[in-house]
């Protein structure tokens, strides 16, 4: 094999000799949630102090994550990593009424402890309340591998830029994508195969909203695609499945699309309506 390219591999990997590798990153959101739920994990066999050791071992590996971090932000670690364990509480009440939502949104649902074990949908919301945490503090590519790892595990790729409110239901989830600059409200449900997605994916528009803006109480079906960061579902309505939008939808609204079959008898071809009742 090529010296010089060995040389160069070498040397990228002298120049950055404590970056902390993504399964580090990924370790340390398991070994956080499993902290914070009893449903998620078992650690019924540690004594208080042990408990209390445990999180100030994972406050210390958050910051050590930090320092190395190969993208700094202009933060101090230690501060940074006690501000956001000082965080938690709230963080766990909002992950709380996520999982409120998905028991009481989802008649499979027998148990929220249930839900914390086996729904991926929690999972991912989780992994985006903790990432987004650390992404209001400046902190740049561990709050992305914290959410792609969610991703990996889920498929649900939810950037960790994104704005969600209270009581959040992803159900089944897979190939459900949130991007950077949507907005979420509270009591939203969404179902598998939804795209919160960008018109445009030109570098010079990073800065722009380009995600669409979800009111509150909304309900996106299956397989719905909502585009554009002047796009606005208002309060209330109802996206059905397959839906492709890239205009606002005003509050109240039934946003759906009807099919005629083709029938070959009379070569009739599919025909799709699109409709807003509100």
């Amino acid at each position: 094999m090529d010296k010089e390219f060995l040389k160069k591999l070498y040397q990228s990997h002298q120049a950055c000799p404590t970056c902390p590798a993504p399964t580090e990153v990924s370790n340390f959101y398991v070994e956080l949630l499993g902290a914070l739920f009893a449903d998620f994990t078992q650690l019924a066999s540690l004594s208080e102090e042990e408990f209390f050791q445990l999180m100030d071992r994972l406050q210390k590996e958050l910051e050590r994550i930090l320092r190395h971090n190969p993208t700094r932000s202009s933060g101090n670690p230690t501060d940074i990593a006690q501000h956001f364990f000082d965080t938690l509480p709230v963080i766990c009440e909002k992950l709380e009424n996520d999982v409120t939502a998905m028991y009481e949104g989802d008649p499979a649902a027998k148990s929220r402890g249930e839900v914390i074990r086996t729904y991926p949908g929690f999972y991912a919301i989780a992994a985006y309340r903790i990432a987004h945490q650390l992404h209001d503090s400046g902190i740049q590519g561990i709050p992305r591998i914290i959410t792609e790892h969610a991703h990996s595990k889920t498929g649900i790729d939810i950037h960790p830029g994104a704005k969600i409110g209270e009581h959040f239901c992803i159900d089944h989830g897979t190939g459900v994508v949130i991007g950077e600059t949507s907005v979420i409200g509270s009591h939203v449900k969404i179902y598998q195969g939804v795209t919160l997605g960008a018109l445009s994916v030109n570098k010079e528009d990073a800065e722009k909203k380009r995600h669409p803006t979800i009111e509150d109480n909304v309900v996106i079906y299956a397989g719905a695609t909502i585009l554009g960061g002047n796009t606005v579902i208002g309060k209330n309505s109802v996206i059905g499945g397959n839906v492709w939008l890239t205009r606002s939808v005003p509050a109240d609204s039934k946003i759906y699309y009807q099919a005629k079959m083709y029938n070959g008898d009379t070569n009739e071809t599919d025909l799709v309506i699109f409709r807003s009742e509100i």
